[in-house]
């Protein structure tokens, strides 16, 4: 299956803001705002994660995609967590990659931990600081957008993520060089094969970080696929579907996908913050008024996450809780 080719006319009018986290945090506050709220995406650069620990994940992840394929189905099927291949979802959805999916609880990834690594304590180690590190990167944006929107509670939406039962994951994505693309450069296929298809994460935010190898892509309002330069040395942030439904739509959650390169493998590793099963999600009253109604109906993230797994990718899942009265977004891109 191919993806259409990506129309660059227009690529260069469209540009992903780049925050720099060590500013001045008033003038922050409303950078994150603003790419928030007209893009749905940024790049986050002094984020003070060290290089270490980032490398320290990658290198762990690098070495369980490079064994034997029988030794990788011993951490599998994915019932959710653990490692999977090609298919994406219970509904079907298939893209050319392998991935592992862990829960950011630490007993969970010390159980998944002996099925995936030889040295099960140094890769626990490795993945609970990168997830340590991440969700202070996540929690320090929400605060930022807590801020600029001049919500009274500044923990209001990282608490969620922070909660003892958040149901937050990180995942790897590995998507192998065809192939044709690993030895003679004039063999390489094109770069528009499906890595991961359309879709918008369904979690509150999602940190994001990948190689120096390309393929994500993020759609715009009219439909043309933009890609994301990879920085190893930079965060990729995505505004999730419930951060959407918490700022009554103020945010946009991003549409994304992402394609093989062909020559190269790439990996990505992705935060997904989400709340506690039972955290209710409704649209923050500070951020309504007596002319702007909510737009979506209360739901729990188990109840979101339940709809959201059901469906196709592609499918704009925030109008299942859309309010009766509400108008509809008619729009699936952010």
């Amino acid at each position: 299956m191919l993806l259409p080719s990506v129309r660059s006319k227009k690529t260069t009018a469209v540009g992903i803001p780049t925050v720099d986290l060590s500013m001045e945090r008033s003038e922050l506050s409303e950078l994150v705002v603003k790419a928030c709220e007209q893009h749905g995406i940024f790049k986050v650069v002094n984020h003070g994660v060290p290089k270490r620990v980032i490398l320290r994940l990658e290198e762990e992840g690098n070495r369980f995609f490079s064994r034997p394929v029988s030794e990788k189905l011993q951490a599998g099927p994915a019932t959710p967590f653990g490692y999977g291949s090609r298919n994406i979802g219970s509904h079907g959805d298939n893209g050319d990659l392998e991935y592992l999916l862990l829960h950011t609880n630490p007993l969970s990834i010390s159980q998944s931990s002996k099925t995936i690594s030889e040295d099960p304590t140094e890769f626990s180690c490795a993945v609970n600081e990168y997830i340590e590190a991440a969700r202070e990167v996540a929690c320090e944006i929400l605060e930022l957008v807590a801020e600029g929107l001049w919500i009274p509670d500044r923990l209001a939406l990282s608490r969620l993520i922070r909660d003892a039962h958040s149901d937050s994951v990180l995942r790897l994505n590995h998507y192998p060089a065809t192939a044709k693309g690993k030895g003679d450069p004039s063999q390489v296929l094109p770069s528009n094969n499906v890595g991961f298809g359309e879709h918008s994460d369904p979690q509150i935010l999602t940190i994001l970080r990948s190689n120096d190898v390309s393929g994500l892509q993020i759609s715009t309002h009219d439909g043309l696929w933009i890609p994301v330069p990879p920085d190893p040395s930079e965060f990729v942030v995505m505004v999730g579907d419930s951060l959407q439904a918490l700022t009554n739509g103020r945010f946009r959650s991003v549409r994304h996908r992402a394609v093989t390169n062909g020559s190269k493998s790439r990996m990505s590793m992705m935060y997904f913050g989400a709340p506690a099963p039972n955290s209710w999600i409704r649209p923050l009253p500070v951020l309504l008024s007596p002319h702007q109604r909510p737009l979506y109906k209360p739901f729990t993230w188990a109840q979101y996450k339940q709809a959201a797994y059901s469906l196709a990718l592609r499918h704009t899942r925030l109008d299942l809780f859309k309010a009766q009265d509400a108008p509809l977004l008619i729009s699936a891109s952010p």
